[in-house]
């Protein structure tokens, strides 16, 4: 059973008397310990796909399922829980917290599921260790540079351990040589850790690190392509 599995999802936008077809019928499925990066020009359907793969939004029509279970039945609390426990985010502008130390910002997805103050402030040092800050524990994001910021952002995205990073343009804001550390971070989160990995990017850079290329246009999947191939 894949663990992300789309079927006929479609997301319609009212936009005054009109509406904006985001996705028309696509499905998709992405399997446990995968890296697929999902292309396409602005306005493709990218970020929308990434939204409903998440449980960030509702598609109009057709079944999204997570592990199996379909989205559509569970509550928006679940939804939640759902998303806090399976689910890690990683943003192109990071969203950070800026009045909080690096460490406070990994600690608060543990905050929001009620970890006690004990383990989270010893998970986020250890998370902070792994991407490579052991010491820029204390420092808040105006102090870091972008490469560094983003790494917070990895390391919170990690802080429950979940099965599934979805990455949001995770190196736009970042140097090619910046870009590169952080690309290989992310795949080493794959092959290490066995955690499934989708990328929503523009850089052909981020598309060599995926097992599959999955490419988009006016809502739709028009090519889905193994890596090498």
């Amino acid at each position: 059973m894949p663990l992300l599995d789309l079927r006929g999802i479609t997301k319609v936008y009212p936009l005054g008397k009109t509406a904006v077809h985001a996705l028309r019928g696509v499905d998709l499925t992405i399997e446990r310990g995968e890296i697929v990066a999902v292309m396409g020009p602005s306005g493709s359907g990218k970020s929308t796909l990434m939204h409903i793969l998440g449980a960030l939004d509702t598609p109009t029509g057709g079944v999204a399922l997570l592990d199996g279970q379909p989205l559509h039945e569970l509550s928006e609390h679940q939804l939640a829980t759902l998303r806090g426990r399976k689910v890690g985010f990683v943003f192109q502008t990071f969203n950070l917290i800026p009045t909080l130390s690096a460490q406070r910002n990994v600690e608060l997805p543990m905050v929001f599921l009620g970890a006690p103050k004990r383990n989270r402030a010893a998970r986020a040092r250890d998370l902070l260790i792994k991407v490579g800050l052991a010491d820029r524990v204390h420092h808040r994001p105006n102090e870091l540079s972008g490469g560094e910021r983003q790494r917070v952002a990895i390391a919170r995205a990690l802080a429950n351990d979940p099965e599934i990073i979805l990455a949001d343009e995770p190196t736009g804001n970042l140097d090619s040589e910046t870009g590169a550390t952080i690309l290989a971070l992310l795949q080493s989160l794959s092959t290490a850790d066995g955690k499934t990995v989708v990328l929503v990017t523009h850089d052909p850079d981020a598309a060599r690190i995926a097992d599959r290329i999955v490419r988009m246009r006016d809502g739709r999947v028009i090519e889905e392509m193994a890596h090498g191939s």
